[in-house]
């Protein structure tokens, strides 16, 4: 299985321990092509290689990916990219939320049929959704 992580980099390295942890749980069903996301070493701006060079090689990535999971809960212009193109493109998409007070997931992911969302408060519960998720695609 060939897994692409979706999680925001240049709003969300808040997050990059939970990506760490997501990615670590995405690794025991496949090859995650994305395991930078989750490097705590990884700055604001991502990797230090150019803005059209990491959307030439993602885009190629996410079109060889059997699916995209993608932590949606710090909203990512880039993310909500990549979810719809792997929706247009016909791939098998899981969505992971923590609500949270005052932080509301866009119509445009919960709306969707197209996405399979799931919600969670803690880490811990990832194994369970991510079991369901693989076993049923």
């Amino acid at each position: 299985m060939k897994i692409y992580f979706a999680g925001s980099i240049r709003s969300g390295r808040a997050d990059a321990a939970l990506y760490y942890e997501i990615v670590r749980h995405l690794k025991i069903y496949g090859e995650v092509f994305t395991e930078h996301v989750g490097d705590t070493e990884t700055g604001i701006l991502g990797q230090d290689i150019g803005d059209h060079k990491i959307h030439d090689r993602d885009l190629n990535w996410l079109k060889c990916a059997d699916c995209l999971i993608a932590e949606v809960s710090t909203p990512s212009l880039g993310v909500g990219y990549e979810i719809g193109k792997a929706t247009e493109w016909g791939k098998p998409v899981l969505c992971i939320f923590r609500p949270s007070e005052g932080r509301l997931l866009s119509a445009m992911i919960s709306g969707s049929n197209a996405i399979t969302l799931k919600e969670y408060q803690r880490h811990t519960e990832l194994k369970q959704i991510f079991e369901d998720f693989f076993r049923s695609n």
